[in-house]
């Protein structure tokens, strides 16, 4: 057990100190995103998905000291085609499957660090205990929070027949428009779960881009379609869990790894 526990100690060591040196003497680009990967923020949950509110504000607080600024998705794939100018510094947070404590935790805390985010929204869940409603949905839009669709059931998307996937994107979006919401221009595979199928419907239902789980930092060289996400879950290790995960994505990046590029 000993010897387990100190090869772990090793490793993440190494991790910390080979990442570090490459990423200093690569140098930071404007035009690199991180894109985060939350679902539930509060303090009764206690599963992988929740974060608690304490450990939720000091990540943000952290984000904010290390010089980061939140942007849309929207900014991002402006900036990518048209070269609108970005902060120096750039995070989108995003949160999926449109739990109600992103409208009573998230969006306060974002608020008070001058922040913003985006939701993924299962659309046949909204209005249920425990989701978010019609009339949260608006308020959030317009105090600038970016609403995409999670689709209509939260199934992945490479298990199903080509005409169930183009269901799950189409009628996700056509409903959320159709009750009122500003049009919806991006999307949350399930589960990370995507084919070709999924992409081609996505552009021909209008959608910009979608996002993954894959882990990694975007680029403009980075397909829209499959942007590229570092999940955060909940850790014993807390902000240490938290820093070795961007470290991991940047590292990602760094040596191309696995990154989705066009």
């Amino acid at each position: 057990m000993k010897s387990l526990r100190w090869f772990i100690i090793a490793g993440l060591v190494f991790l910390l100190v080979f990442g570090v040196v490459a990423i200093y003497f690569s140098g930071e680009d404007k035009n690199n995103i991180l894109i985060l990967e939350y679902h539930r923020v509060n303090d009764v949950d206690d599963d992988e998905y929740t974060i608690s509110t304490k450990e939720f504000r000091k990540q943000i607080e952290y984000l904010s000291e290390q010089g980061y600024s939140t942007i849309s998705l929207m900014n991002f794939i402006r900036a990518k085609k048209y070269g609108d100018k970005l902060p120096d510094k750039s995070v989108i947070l995003t949160f999926d499957d449109g739990y109600e404590d992103n409208y009573t935790e998230v969006m306060p805390i974002l608020a008070e660090n001058n922040m913003t985010g985006t939701v993924f929204i299962i659309t046949n869940s909204i209005g249920l205990e425990g989701y978010l409603t019609w009339d949260q949905l608006r308020e959030m839009q317009l105090v600038n929070m970016e609403i995409g669709s999670h689709t209509a059931n939260h199934i992945p998307l490479a298990s199903l027949e080509p005409e169930k996937i183009n269901d799950e994107i189409h009628l996700s979006k056509l409903l959320m428009e159709w009750k009122g919401l500003k049009t919806i221009y991006f999307f949350s595979y399930p589960n990370g779960s995507y084919n070709d199928t999924a992409q081609t419907d996505l552009r021909a239902d209008g959608y910009l881009g979608a996002v993954t789980g894959d882990p990694g930092i975007n680029t403009f060289a980075t397909d829209a379609y499959r942007l590229q996400r570092t999940y955060i879950p909940r850790s014993k290790l807390g902000m240490l869990d938290f820093k070795l995960r961007i470290l991991k994505s940047k590292l990602y990046t760094e040596f191309n790894i696995k990154q989705n590029k066009i």
